[in-house]
């Protein structure tokens, strides 16, 4: 499985060593089959509700569904995560979402009502909040410590690919079948697949001492987290720059309004983000491990504020495209950091809360993001006199600027961020 041209570093490590351990090889994998049919059926759900009943409170209401159980099942989901094996919460936790996505595909053959799908999504969403926390928090068990970085970048890269293939085959299917039910039967196949491949690992968690489930075992994520500087600073600095610059769901407003392009261009657009960051996280694994990794987390989320502002001046579409690529490359910089120090610096025994707690501060800040920049749009707009185009840059542009200006807060009230050395260490 390892390719023979291997790139090897002063450690006398290549870029693909992580992919020696037979372990890591099922777990990567089964990962890429889980997102692939995550991020088609996410696609199709959103096609089929707004064919089916031409509301665009239909979609908002997808974002709200799957959102609600993470809200509800973070902290039981991280309580689970580590009082129980990690691999077996991943195994049912699979097993679920693809059930309910065959259920899926038998309600949207039948023409049920919508009612119906909302349900299911629900199913998934908490599914999917208990496999998030189980997944981040075994990973580390499965490489050694001075390759976890390197396996949370080619993770990162295989998730950014899928973002790219996921949509395109989930459109190509319904293009060919007119229906979305065979790519939630799709999605079933590659989930259970995943749990196939996940089975074969032999590494297991091993729980030492078991916890009750009680209100104070429950906040033990929230309470490491507001308690080891550097993993507040880093998820404070990564959830306010993703609140604040997040341009990707004004982009139907600038492919219409700004740019001029259609659909076409609109697609190849949206995929600027997840190319930047799979040619990033490629380019990652086969440097040397970061020696100044807080450092190049500041650079990189200042880089994605610049490239924010960039794109929300930009009237051409392949600067457009350019600074999107860019965004998406400083991201997930960013995303290889975090991920790391949050791992490194966590015990084993808390990983499972505090992954938890990591989830539902980046997946929440996503949602909102979105939120905030469509509503910064929409009010703007009419304040300045202008067009609804006018109202989109400003919020955009100012997204950048406030982005910019949390680096600095954050490297201020952090300043051990600053100073972190070494990823692998």
């Amino acid at each position: 499985m390892t390719p023979p041209s291997s790139v090897q570093h002063p450690n006398g490590d290549s870029a693909y060593a992580v992919f020696r351990d037979r372990d890591y090889r099922f777990y990567f994998f089964g990962r890429f089959m889980a997102s692939l049919g995550y991020l088609m059926f996410n696609m199709a759900v959103g096609w089929e509700l707004y064919e089916r009943t031409r509301r665009p409170m239909a979609l908002a209401f997808v974002g709200l569904t799957l959102v609600l159980p993470m809200a509800l099942f973070t902290l039981p989901a991280g309580h689970v995560a580590d009082n129980h094996d990690r691999k077996r919460v991943i195994l049912l936790a699979s097993l679920v979402v693809g059930g309910a996505s065959l259920v899926l595909a038998f309600l949207s053959a039948k023409q049920f009502a919508v009612q119906w799908t909302y349900l299911c999504l629900f199913l998934v969403g908490g599914a999917r909040t208990f496999l998030r926390a189980a997944t981040a928090s075994y990973l580390p068990q499965l490489v050694e410590r001075r390759l976890l970085a390197r396996a949370v970048t080619w993770e990162s890269g295989q998730f950014q690919l899928a973002s790219i293939l996921g949509p395109a085959t989930a459109g190509f299917i319904i293009q060919q079948t007119g229906h979305a039910a065979v790519v939630y039967a799709t999605t079933a196949g590659l989930t259970f697949l995943c749990a196939l491949l996940i089975s074969f690992i032999r590494k297991h968690h091993v729980v030492v001492a078991r916890e009750e489930m009680t209100v104070k075992t429950l906040l033990t994520g929230f309470s490491f987290v507001f308690s080891n500087r550097i993993i507040l600073g880093i998820l404070t600095l990564d959830m306010l720059a993703v609140l604040l610059g997040g341009a990707s769901a004004l982009l139907p407003v600038y492919a219409k309004e700004i740019l001029h392009v259609g659909p076409a261009l609109l697609g190849l657009l949206q995929s600027a983000l997840p190319m930047g960051a799979v040619c990033c996280a490629f380019v990652l694994a086969h440097q040397p491990p970061m020696q100044r990794a807080g450092r190049s987390l500041l650079w990189a989320v200042t880089g994605f504020g610049l490239a924010t502002i960039g794109f929300g001046l930009s009237q051409w579409f392949w600067i457009s495209f350019a600074m999107l690529f860019l965004c998406g490359a400083s991201d997930n910089v960013s995303v290889v950091v975090r991920h790391t120090l949050v791992q490194l610096l966590t015990p084993d025994e808390k990983r499972g809360r505090v992954s938890a707690v990591n989830n539902l501060f980046i997946g929440t800040s996503n949602e909102l993001g979105e939120f905030e920049s469509g509503t910064v749009a929409e009010v703007c707009g009419p304040m300045l006199g202008r067009s609804i185009a006018a109202g989109a840059m400003v919020s955009v542009v100012a997204g950048g600027i406030g982005t910019i200006l949390v680096v600095l807060g954050v490297a201020w009230y952090w300043p051990e961020i600053r100073k972190y050395g070494r990823l692998d260490s």
